[in-house]
């Protein structure tokens, strides 16, 4: 069998390096956990989510899955989603796919992989849909633009939902985004998808989608 010690050791050295800046850091973890925000990610090793942002463990509740897909039959996107919404009470949904994504990459290129095929068919149907915008990207650009795309296609599946849409029924404030995250440089950007009401989402997801083949990209 092989050893996993070295991950082990990492864990020890890390813990330690906590406790020594911080001694009741973990006591402080432990008592509490109150995000202010749930991140809806890809599963991606290059994009840990507390990092690119700035937070520290106990501040981001997350939930990550290949390319960042909001199913309305996925029961564990779902149930992190009702749960961040109806207990933890967070105040922003943040959706945050990433240029290069290999699941999207792997919907545009049709190349089969086996059962997640099946789940990218999603991706795919973003395809068929905008078929006539993304016929008319470069092909060096189309990766890109269907990153995007399929960002700002989940951030609006987000607002579908029965979760969000009975949280903004009661008045609770809650907003939704669709961000983008660059490997290259590290850096995020905001696809103009904010969503905090009820009857706003269609009107949004067609601007923010209209906006991404507008003109060149110059994120």
């Amino acid at each position: 069998m092989s050893s996993l010690t070295n991950l082990l050791n990492l864990n020890r050295e890390w813990s330690e390096s906590v406790h020594a800046a911080e001694p009741d850091f973990f006591e402080k973890l432990r008592q509490q956990q109150r995000p202010k925000y749930l991140w809806v990610g890809c599963s991606d090793s290059r994009v840990p989510a507390n990092q690119i942002v700035g937070l520290l463990p106990g501040e981001l509740f997350v939930h990550r899955n290949v390319a960042n897909l909001v199913i309305h039959t996925d029961l564990n996107c779902l149930s992190v989603l009702q749960y961040a919404v109806d207990v933890l009470q967070v105040e922003h949904v943040i959706v945050c796919g990433h240029y290069g994504c290999g699941g999207v990459e792997a919907a545009l290129t049709r190349k089969p992989f086996g059962l997640i095929d099946n789940w990218l068919r999603h991706i795919q149907d973003l395809l068929i849909a905008y078929k006539p915008q993304m016929d008319a990207v470069s092909a060096e650009d189309q990766l890109d633009r269907l990153c995007e795309l399929n960002v700002v296609s989940q951030a609006a599946n987000i607002c579908r939902t029965t979760i969000v849409q009975s949280a903004w029924q009661r008045g609770q404030q809650i907003s939704v985004h669709a961000w983008v995250y660059r490997l290259t440089d590290g850096l995020l950007h905001d696809l103009d998808f904010c969503v905090d009401a009820e009857n706003d989402t269609e009107k949004s997801y067609e601007a923010a989608a209209a906006k991404l083949f507008a003109a060149p990209s110059s994120r």
